[in-house]
């Protein structure tokens, strides 16, 4: 599980985080993570996190949004929430880093979810979207249901798919959680 001070990076999206407070730091409150998003580098795809609320400070850059239909830009001193529910992703709209503070409220699997995905992406087994084999991800998405989920097709749809999906990843040994072949703070190189 991840502690503050730990830096972690996805080499196939271009972003990389140092957690500043944990679930475990805050009672499970928030997580509240420095992202840094190379030029070329975007979030891995649109999602909704259906309980939690997400607020961007942006300290330096410009960061694309897209939120449900709006698409807005923001630079140094912006501040974006994205209401629970409420779909959307990001990209740096810049041709320089892009560096923003985000909160996640409550953290629920947040942490966990992140962890697994980057290091999946650090080892090599996602696509250049980000994004594992379809069975992988089902199992992944059956266990973070509450932590995030697509915008289409509809949730019930989504259900469908994982029940149906989930099972025969695990029975090809895929699990929810991914253990990386380097320790946590290792993904990036270093600790912060």
């Amino acid at each position: 599980m991840a502690q503050s001070g730990d830096v972690i990076e996805n080499p196939v999206t271009g972003e990389r985080l140092h957690f500043l407070a944990t679930s475990a730091d805050t009672g499970g409150e928030k997580v509240v993570v420095e992202v840094t998003v190379r030029p070329d580098g975007f979030v891995a795809a649109a999602h909704v996190h259906p309980q939690q609320e997400e607020r961007f400070e942006i300290r330096e850059g410009r960061v694309g949004f897209k939120l449900g239909r709006k698409r807005i830009e923001a630079g140094p001193g912006d501040v974006v929430v994205v209401p629970a529910g409420t779909a959307h992703k990001f990209w740096n709209a810049g041709d320089t880093d892009a560096r923003f503070v985000t909160e996640v409220r409550p953290a629920l699997g947040f942490e966990r979810l992140i962890e697994t995905m980057y290091s999946l992406a650090a080892d090599g087994k996602t696509n250049k979207k980000g994004m594992p084999n379809p069975l992988r991800l089902a199992v992944i998405a059956k266990e973070h249901f509450r932590d995030v989920q697509l915008p289409f097709p509809p949730v019930v749809l989504q259900r469908l798919g994982l029940a149906m999906g989930a099972p025969v990843g695990r029975m090809l040994g895929y699990e929810p959680t991914y253990r990386p072949a380097a320790p946590i703070g290792d993904l990036a190189g270093a600790t912060a």
